[in-house]
């Protein structure tokens, strides 16, 4: 028991020193190669730990070599810029001023459901809250807000990516036939639709694909 305690603090003492070496980040909002970096430095110090026929000098010099990794690629991302969008990647700008860019989601693995849940947390409750958006290379969201926006109810999403979303339009007390009259209306079918969303007042964002998004008003019934 001593010694496997022994050998956790020496591990512990080691790792506390490596990633006080490796800088904020590791602590913070991490680029991707820190991430699995950090995932196998935790693998690491856990084999020596758990397992005390391996000698503890073994899993000190895995953790420094992945120690002197991070070193290299961080080098190289500053001397040689064109690495850092390759190692690190490129922020995507998903609402520009004519809304959503569809394919800058996709290639993000997103839907607009993620978007709006990102906006959320950002504090933003409408998809023209903003006028741009866009996904760091971290993951992290970041917008420029419109100064006029007029958020005043939480907006319920109605179609993604061509899709109706049936519980959220009972929840509107929007039925079918009254969903296909308005993308008629609109010289839209359901599937070209990127997005559409209504609030609380009947404020719609609508935006059909290849177009500039729309604010629209219709007669919602239910209440959230």
């Amino acid at each position: 028991m001593a010694l496997i305690f022994i050998r956790t603090a020496i591990i512990f003492l080691t790792l506390l020193f490596i990633m006080r070496l490796m800088g904020k980040s590791q602590v913070g909002e991490m680029q991707p190669f820190e991430f699995v970096i950090s995932l196998l430095i935790a693998e690491l110090a856990c084999i020596p730990m758990a397992d005390t026929s391996i000698p503890l000098l073994y899993g000190i010099i895995a953790i420094v070599a992945i120690f002197i990794m991070h070193q290299i690629v961080w080098l190289l991302d500053l001397w040689f810029k064109p690495m850092k969008s390759v190692i690190c990647g490129k922020p995507s700008v998903v609402i520009n001023k004519n809304g959503i860019d569809e394919f800058q989601l996709k290639k993000n693995n997103l839907d607009v459901s993620d978007l709006i849940e990102s906006m959320r947390v950002a504090g933003y409750f409408s998809l023209d809250d903003v006028y741009y958006g866009l996904y760091e290379s971290n993951g992290s969201f970041s917008a420029l807000e419109n100064p006029d926006k007029e958020s005043s109810s939480l907006s319920l999403l109605l179609i993604d990516g061509g899709k109706a979303d049936k519980k959220n339009l009972a929840a509107c007390g929007i039925g079918r036939e009254t969903l296909e009259s308005f993308l008629k209306e609109q010289n839209a079918k359901l599937k070209q639709v990127v997005a559409m969303t209504v609030n609380g007042d009947g404020r719609v964002y609508f935006q059909k694909r290849g177009e500039k998004y729309k604010i629209l008003n219709m007669e919602v019934r239910g209440q959230w």
